[in-house]
């Protein structure tokens, strides 16, 4: 088995990083004896009374074992035969769950374009003209990311601008919460204040990119979407038997403000990043900084000298955009030894 790590300090992903040792402790405190399964134990009970608690009262949640699955359940509880999902054209249920909400609920999927990621009222009411017309998929959800897949932040204003437009017009309002931590730290304010008040239907929780194990959770804001949901969880195969070490990573983030530490943290090293490559020749920020990644523009030869040393994405191939993402455990070391290689190599490549 190793016994040191193999790779250098990862900016390709929050997927990348190991666990945060209080939600290892908390999975070893509930490897205690037996309990009962599918959920049935107590460590499940408190993980519902974290979300009530995070959430509101009215909040019913159900982990799961990854965000795919959380959002395809999740809008199975709102979606007919016959509906549609509005969505950003970068939603990650649109280009990165390989036609997950398509193939298991048999949705479709509506992708609206977008400069940032993100998408309001004017974006969605000029595809409603389909509504009653039996030749078209009905819209029936929209669905956003928080933060989106470009790293930016809605605001609660945003939130419960779309959140009023699709109740008053029918529609439900899901958000894909994968990051969600990030942008209540990022806004100084409360995941409820971005969900729950902002009128938000249906969230799916995020939980690996922010210190856990694996745990996800499906949180339904709306009580009366909440009856299939233990059905669709189980065909969705997403029913745990051993339960309660999924929800113990859940409680330990949200219990005690872990969530926003851990978020906050992640941000401050993506702010630090992304100050340290301000006014390098050849470079700029295609996106704002509102989170944990970063979307810088380099010389192309310079990502190619960089990637032999360090791990991140190619965000956009033909523009030289790259994606570099900071993490709970990721240090003002680490950034700095990474900002010194990029001011290096950049002033090698552009003989500036």
């Amino acid at each position: 088995m190793p016994t040191s790590t193999l790779f250098p300090k990862s900016f390709a992903s929050d997927n990348h990083t190991g666990v945060h040792p209080a939600i290892l402790a908390a999975i070893l405190d509930a490897n205690t004896g037996d309990a009962p399964a599918y959920g049935d134990d107590p460590w499940t009970e408190a993980m519902r009374n974290a979300f009530r608690e995070e959430f509101g009262a009215q909040a019913t949640a159900y982990p799961m074992f990854n965000g795919t699955g959380a959002n395809v359940v999740g809008l199975g509880l709102a979606l007919r035969p016959y509906d549609a999902v509005l969505c950003p054209e970068s939603a990650h249920i649109n280009t990165s769950e390989c036609g997950a909400a398509e193939r298991v609920l048999g949705t479709k999927l509506i992708p609206l374009p977008t400069a940032d990621g993100k998408i309001g009222v004017d974006d969605v009411r000029g595809r409603l003209g389909a509504v009653g017309n039996v030749q078209h998929s009905q819209p029936r959800v929209i669905s956003i990311s928080q933060v989106t897949e470009c790293g930016t932040c809605y605001t609660a204003e945003e939130i419960t601008e779309l959140a009023d437009f699709a109740h008053a017009h029918g529609l439900f309002l899901h958000m894909d919460g994968s990051r969600l931590a990030n942008a209540a730290a990022e806004l100084g304010c409360s995941m409820r204040s971005l969900t729950t008040d902002a009128g938000v239907d249906l969230l799916s929780f995020g939980g690996t990119k922010n210190g856990a194990m694996g745990a996800e959770a499906l949180v339904v804001l709306r009580p009366e979407l909440d009856g299939p949901a233990l059905f669709l969880r189980k065909q969705g195969m997403q029913l745990a038997s051993k339960m309660r070490y999924v929800s113990a990573q859940l409680t330990a983030l949200l219990r005690d403000g872990l969530w926003r530490e851990n978020a906050a943290h992640a941000n401050a090293m993506a702010h630090r990043l992304a100050d340290g490559v301000t006014g390098l020749p050849g470079v700029s920020l295609r996106y704002p900084v509102q989170s944990n990644a970063v979307f810088p523009v380099l010389p192309e030869k310079a990502i190619a000298e960089l990637q032999r040393r360090y791990l991140f994405h190619v965000w956009d191939a033909a523009e030289n955009v790259v994606r570099w993402v900071t993490s709970f455990d990721t240090t003002p070391e680490h950034v700095d030894a990474f900002l010194a290689d990029i001011r290096l190599v950049v002033h090698e490549v552009t003989g500036d």
